[in-house]
């Protein structure tokens, strides 16, 4: 059992690239935050002196204020000599432009940030025709999340690993709950072989918990498992389901949109109010299946004559981190619906927490990941063994990652109880052949395998990197 006080050491990669981020917004100063403290060499790109200054005040990183389209200033930041450029400004066209100018100018890969809906349906071909490594779009991403989470409400979060065959979902233990005083040997006598508790988190620590670990109310807990076995898992220890049939989301913005096609395609009727009629009359025609009412969703007396306090889910959507947590705790107390916030910032997020809103996805945390885990995986795919999904767990002090395993690798063909590995790491999944193993201590992990390891290390690169 390891118990990890406070955030864990960060540590650096072995394979350092010179990056160039263009624009310093929440997206592109989260991923400087990240690529700095895993080493990597920084350059930012902004037409906003002062935002540059705030990261470079803060940063040991280059800053150029100016057009991150523009060739004189790509070569000011050094494009020539760039491994990776990525564009995350609030205009998709200047990203994509930023991207192929820097293709042109050096010999880099290049990440855009693109998130009109227009575009959504044109990733593969811009990706193909502007030799692009990674389109990414933080609403089209946040509200994956979101269904993700509605399909276990029960949960607070759901993370896809292993091509969405297995999830890594997070709950808070009830306190009535049969687990609360028993081991997590006890535990493994009552569930399902194909359910791993993984993480705890309790009172500010956190814990990889081995057998002897006892479940307390009020933890926090992650486990890995299938769909059906994660909810098989609930049923078992007296969390009942139920299934999320209709859905009502504030705000009419891009995200909404999103959410609204993704819950619809699920079955899940969908009701959006939106302040805009000009945006009202737009999503009724790219969303003709919802239900599209024109009006101030804050409005405590039109959320009840629309029908919130018998709604399954409710998703606040605007573009104030204030309003939807504020309506989030509304929905708290005149519904029973699963509520889900969208928080942009994250400045207050220990306030955050204490108010227990549940669910809270940060669109700015799915965008840095997904390239966090491109920039490791890529920076040492030349061995075969790389990382294919990334997750920061718990105010990112235990990461979850997903392998894909080489040939080359020291891991393979000896069992997992014989391995030299470090502490503070947990084996928590192995997918081969389109099957899944929540590996015992006889298990052996084979080349071509896809492996999930929970860790409170940092900068890990391939599956190697879990030996001492």
């Amino acid at each position: 059992m390891f118990d990890i006080h406070g955030a864990p050491s960060k540590s650096k990669v072995k394979n350092s690239l010179k990056i160039v981020i263009v624009g310093c917004g929440k997206v592109g100063a989260t991923l400087t935050e990240q690529l700095y403290l895993e080493g990597h060499d920084i350059t930012l790109i902004d037409m906003n002196p002062d935002r540059l200054a705030a990261l470079t005040d803060i940063y040991d990183v280059m800053g150029i204020a100016g057009n991150g389209a523009s060739y004189k200033v790509q070569q000011e930041a050094g494009i020539e000599t760039a491994d990776l450029i990525i564009a995350v400004t609030d205009m998709d066209e200047l990203n994509l432009l930023c991207c192929t100018v820097a293709k042109r100018a050096g010999h880099c890969q290049a990440i855009a940030r693109v998130r009109t809906p227009e575009y959504s349906d044109e990733v593969g071909y811009l990706k193909e025709k502007l030799e692009l490594a990674m389109i990414i779009n933080p609403e089209r991403e946040a509200a994956q999340e979101i269904a993700r989470v509605l399909s276990i409400p029960m949960a607070l979060s759901v993370n896809p690993f292993a091509g969405g065959r297995v999830e890594m979902v997070r709950f808070k233990v009830p306190d009535d709950n049969i687990l609360v005083g028993e081991s997590l040997a006890q535990i493994g006598s009552l569930v399902s072989r194909q359910v791993l508790l993984c993480v705890v988190e309790r009172d500010g620590q956190v814990y990889i918990p081995d057998g002897r670990f006892v479940i307390r109310r009020g933890d926090m807990v992650s486990f890995i498992a299938s769909m059906k076995s994660a909810r098989m898992f609930f049923d078992r220890i007296g969390i009942r389901t139920h299934v999320v049939r209709t859905a009502m989301l504030i705000g009419g913005g891009k995200a909404a949109y999103y959410l609204g096609k993704r819950l619809l395609d699920n079955g899940i009727a969908v009701k959006i109010i939106e302040k805009s009629r000009e945006r009202c009359e737009m999503l009724s025609e790219i969303l003709p299946d919802a239900i599209i009412i024109n009006g101030d969703g804050t409005d405590a007396e039109l959320l009840r004559e629309e029908g919130l306090g018998s709604v399954d889910a409710f998703i606040p959507l605007t573009g104030l981190d204030e309003e939807n947590i504020l309506l989030t705790l509304h929905a708290a107390d005149v519904s029973n619906a699963k509520a889900i916030t969208k928080v942009k910032r994250n400045t207050f997020h220990n306030v955050i927490n204490k108010l227990e809103l549940g669910s809270v996805v940060y669109p700015k945390y799915i965008t840095a990941e997904a390239i966090i885990a491109y920039v490791r995986g890529w920076s040492v795919a030349r061995d075969n063994s790389n990382i294919e999904t990334l997750y920061h767990m718990f105010d990112s002090r235990v990461e979850a990652i997903e392998f894909n395993v080489g040939e080359n690798s020291h891991v393979t063909d000896i069992r997992l109880k014989d391995l030299k590995k470090k502490d503070n790491l947990l084996i928590a999944c192995i997918s081969r052949n389109g099957s899944t193993i929540i590996p015992g201590g006889l298990d052996v992990i084979k080349a071509g395998d896809s492996v999930v390891i929970v860790t409170t290390h940092t900068g890990f690169q391939t599956i190697d990197d879990i030996l001492l």
